[in-house]
């Protein structure tokens, strides 16, 4: 009996001990996130956001993101408020993204759908990738941290 209980003591030990290292925003770290549709008029068809340790900026440049290169933006920090909105979405990355092979998930605004863009800097670690925003055309894996985005971004607006 003590040995059964001894045996269960160290397991919830072992348990409790034990946890999912999520991603952590410190230092220069970031996550920038946003949307992106091709066949739209008006300063909302592409908004695009950088997550700090302490802050959440806006880009002013408003550019269509591309697959070639990282996303070049010029950003204003938003309101204590904003950030306090936004500031877990880290908490959602799909660290299995981190082994995706391409960096376009889908086809991204193919039929007027639009995009999303993403890009992690945690470490030594920087990526980038394009996701389809119909979410038919991405694994299932993907689809709460795409309408997490979403949300976010709705929030930010």
């Amino acid at each position: 009996m003590k040995s059964l209980i001894l045996t269960i003591a160290i397991c919830f030990v072992a348990l409790c001990s034990c946890h999912k290292e999520e991603p952590v925003l410190t230092g220069s770290d970031y996550l920038i996130f946003g949307h992106y549709y091709g066949e739209c008029f008006g300063e909302r068809c592409i908004e695009i956001y950088k997550l700090e340790e302490k802050q959440v900026s806006e880009d002013t440049l408003d550019r269509y993101p591309g697959s070639s290169a990282f996303y070049q933006g010029q950003y204003v920090k938003l309101s204590q408020q904003k950030f306090d909105s936004v500031k877990d979405l880290i908490d959602y990355f799909p660290k299995v993204l981190l082994s995706e092979k391409d960096k376009v998930i889908g086809m991204p605004d193919a039929g007027d759908w639009g995009g999303l863009y993403i890009e992690y800097k945690v470490k030594d670690v920087r990526r980038f990738w394009l996701i389809d925003q119909m979410k038919s055309n991405v694994p299932s894996v993907y689809h709460q941290f795409i309408d997490k985005v979403n949300e976010k971004i709705r929030i930010l607006e």
